[in-house]
């Protein structure tokens, strides 16, 4: 009975341990709304921040995480294989982004280097500008890229 008692304290634990350290990762920010997204460098860290976008009531987010070789990285939170059924989005675990749909671990040094595949949806240099201070994707853009969030189902 002890070893029972003993082990639902410990998975107990170990859970609000998992729960605390998932409350740092996975952070979204405030939604922009039929705007450029303008995010500012220095809150990029090598924890995925989450940006949440509405163009023309269409909910969207994109990613955007510093890859261990320093460079910051932006994508679309969608899965490229997935987007349709809904659940093709990512949630960090650890390091690495995880599909919520078909379970594909993501590294993040892998974000924005390649199109095609079960990864997010890459936002590549000639899509945005970049500054010292700031990236900033355009309405224009963000709008083009519509279609693949119309089924997204974050939760």
């Amino acid at each position: 009975m002890k070893i029972a008692s003993l082990a639902a304290a410990f998975l107990f634990a170990a859970g609000a341990i998992l729960s605390a350290q998932n409350a740092e990762l996975n952070q979204r920010r405030p939604v922009t709304a039929d705007r450029d997204l303008v995010i500012q460098i220095s809150d990029i860290t090598e924890n995925a921040l989450f940006f949440p976008v509405d163009i023309d009531g269409v909910r969207m987010e994109v990613l955007a995480v510093k890859a261990p070789d320093g460079s910051i990285r932006t994508a679309f939170n969608t899965c490229q294989v997935c987007y349709a059924s809904g659940r093709g989005y990512f949630v960090q675990t650890g390091t690495l982004l995880v599909c919520q749909n078909c379970g594909n671990r993501y590294r993040m040094s892998q974000v924005e280097r390649q199109a095609g595949g079960c990864n997010p949806v890459p936002i590549f240099p000639v899509n945005k500008t970049v500054t010292a201070d700031t990236i900033t994707i355009s309405r224009e853009y963000l709008g083009q890229a519509r279609a693949i969030f119309e089924r997204w189902r974050r939760r």
